[in-house]
């Protein structure tokens, strides 16, 4: 998934798919699902997202990794 905002405009992409969208569903007011030609769901648009949820919380992540797998083992 890949998480596009643009600050000028105020909108949100969440980009869920690597294929072509082909059509759009508008779910609520501002808030658009994007799906393919197989009706399967490409991406979510929201317009006024600052106004719909937490940017920051949006476009912040956290990594979590397996321990074992960190730690380095001589062979």
């Amino acid at each position: 998934m890949n998480v596009y905002y643009d600050n000028d405009v105020d909108t949100l992409y969440l980009k869920l798919g690597n294929e072509t969208p082909e059509g759009v569903i508008e779910i609520s007011e501002g808030v658009n699902i994007d799906t393919t030609s197989e009706g399967k769901l490409f991406g979510i648009e929201i317009l006024k997202a600052s106004t719909k949820l937490d940017i920051q919380t949006m476009l912040s992540y956290t990594l979590e990794f397996d321990k074992d797998l960190l730690i380095h083992h001589d062979s």
